[in-house]
């Protein structure tokens, strides 16, 4: 599992912060810095083609409509995009997004009708950005903190980490 923060500041000069958390695995694609490191890091893959899915929540503290939400939600696609992922055929990719700005009682506590400030879609490129950043750090963050795991198809095989030593050494 991987997290990033990005830190924006908005049009208002508010500071906001997008940050997604995910798990991801390691595809023979990977691209970092905006090099292929999966054509270089070949040993302990369990498949070569591409395969599995990416779970990442993107959370931010930017007051957003939910329409705002979804669109900064698609911005993940962009954030694992630039990990070298095609998103394969049976990729079942999940992306929810939230924001924590607006915090109120519970429904069933709240008057009829409720207004909450939020902010206008035209000025959301800055926390866009910044969800596509966050996202693609915390893809890194999540290949560079996984483990060795027992795979459970196929069983017996083992599905290795990423070796962060052959890593650094492509990046020295």
């Amino acid at each position: 599992m991987g997290e990033a923060v990005e830190k924006c500041r908005g049009h208002l000069g508010v500071t906001e912060y997008a940050g997604p958390f995910t798990e991801a695995g390691c595809r023979p694609l990977l691209n970092i810095l905006g090099k292929p490191v999966g054509t270089f890091l070949t040993g302990g893959r369990l498949l070569e083609k591409e395969t599995g899915s990416i779970i990442v929540i993107v959370g931010t503290d930017a007051p957003l409509s939910s329409l705002s939400l979804r669109h900064v939600a698609r911005r993940a696609e962009i954030g694992i995009g630039r990990t070298g992922t095609p998103g394969g055929n049976n990729s079942g990719d999940i992306f929810p997004a939230l924001s924590v700005a607006n915090l109120s009682p519970m429904p069933q506590l709240s008057p009829p009708r409720v207004s909450r400030p939020e902010l206008n879609m035209e000025y959301l490129d800055h926390v866009h950005l910044a969800a596509v950043k966050a996202v693609n750090e915390a893809v890194v963050n999540a290949l560079v903190a996984g483990e060795d795991v027992a795979a459970f198809k196929p069983k017996g095989h083992l599905c290795r980490a990423i070796n962060t030593l052959e890593l650094g050494r492509l990046f020295a």
